[in-house]
């Protein structure tokens, strides 16, 4: 095992956060952990970890944007990086992970299985190759397609999760209920970022 730096590990669930740490300290790497790209960041301009583990749908900064950041910085831009995600798994998704220079791409629920090679294969080949950096335009405007398309997806299942909650019974509802209001929180989300990104085309069109 490479045992050179650090792995850092960002997921905004406290769960998965909790289980991805002691998994992986089990095994021997040393770990740090952060709750969004925006804690990654300071973590990173502490030490240079020698992998990141993400996830990509979380608040104040997301997966997208933290990879967007770290590819654009000279500093950061050969961190290797893998996506974790149960909500980005269409392949457009991945082949714009790729694009901004994502180097894996493993679908929650984790398989450790799958997961535990993974790393060990990144932490092994050490920095990756840089890729030609996407200009701020490509990215928000690739960026902005995925999260639309995503923003649609949610509203077609919370539509569909209300209208089964009239259908069931009591016993059956809080399960449904429980999805339906995880599903209103991302969505939120989503729609948060899409303004976000909005407002940032805009200072890009209106600069140039």
């Amino acid at each position: 095992m490479d045992t050179q730096g650090y792995l850092l590990v960002v997921e905004d669930i406290p769960d998965i956060l909790r289980l991805l740490d002691a998994t992986l300290k089990f095994k021997g790497y040393r770990v740090v952990t952060a709750g969004n790209g925006q804690e990654a960041l300071e973590a990173i301009q502490r030490e240079r970890p020698a992998l990141i583990i993400t996830d990509i749908l979380m608040p104040k900064m997301d997966g997208f944007s933290l990879v967007h950041r770290l590819r654009i910085n000279p500093e950061t831009r050969d961190i290797p990086v893998i996506f974790l995600t149960a909500t980005y798994v269409a392949p457009e998704d991945k082949a714009f992970a790729l694009t901004i220079g994502v180097s894996r791409f493993i679908e929650k629920p984790v398989n450790f299985e799958q997961f535990l090679p993974t790393v060990a294969e990144l932490m092994a080949k050490g920095p990756a190759a840089p890729l030609e950096t996407l200009n701020e335009l490509d990215f928000y405007d690739g960026y902005r397609k995925r999260l639309e398309k995503k923003l649609n997806q949610k509203n077609t299942q919370i539509t569909r999760s209300e209208n089964l909650l009239s259908t069931l019974s009591e016993e059956e509802k809080p399960s449904i209920r429980s999805s339906l209001h995880q599903a209103i929180t991302e969505r939120a989300e989503i729609q948060h970022l899409l303004d976000q990104i909005d407002e940032h085309l805009e200072k890009i069109t209106r600069r140039d």
